[in-house]
């Protein structure tokens, strides 16, 4: 099951981020980061954790790549446990690597992250996302909720030249706003 809830318990609320709020949080985030430790590298895991991840390699002045981690299949079927796509970024040997992502339930996504970059030859490796959503504790997070998250890229889809609400979010929808 993906880290994003797509289905809402009405007890847990929803949280729907606007841009100028997530940039903040990926600013918040870079800084909690600068605190406790120095990458030397950002990797990002696409798609998502490549927003935060770019912002806060511009932020740090370092070099940004991405990775791409998905519980999807070729026919878009959901997997159980999520799998690396492609290869990591060779850039990571020898180096001090920050993984990024947006949110992090479980824990699969960024132990697997973590496993390819150790792999890969990193010389140490930690992990921020910009919420963390379940039991799973990344070395850095923005804010810690078990509200379902609405991301500013996620809520509307292009269908047919127009943007229309995403449809795996609309009981998000009704939560946030029961007369639409």
């Amino acid at each position: 099951m993906s880290p994003r809830r797509y289905t809402v318990d009405q007890t847990k609320g929803v949280l729907d981020v606007e841009w100028p709020l997530f940039g903040e949080m990926a600013r918040a985030l870079a800084l909690k980061v600068a605190r406790e430790f120095d990458p030397e590298i950002i990797v990002g895991i696409a798609t998502s954790g490549v927003i935060p991840g770019a912002v806060i390699a511009s932020i740090h002045g370092r070099e940004f790549r991405a990775m791409t981690i998905s519980r999807r299949g070729d026919q878009e079927a959901v997997r159980a446990t999520p799998h690396v796509l492609g290869s990591v970024p060779p850039q990571v040997r020898g180096r001090r690597v920050l993984v990024v992502d947006e949110t992090c339930d479980s824990g699969d996504t960024i132990r697997l992250a973590i496993s390819a970059c150790v792999n890969a030859g990193a010389s140490e490796v930690r992990t921020a996302v910009c919420f963390r959503t379940g039991p799973y504790e990344p070395d850095f997070h923005a804010l810690a909720t078990e509200s379902t998250i609405v991301l500013p890229w996620d809520r509307e889809l292009l269908i047919d030249g127009e943007l229309v609400p995403n449809p795996l979010y609309a009981d998000a929808q009704k939560a946030l706003s029961p007369y639409r």
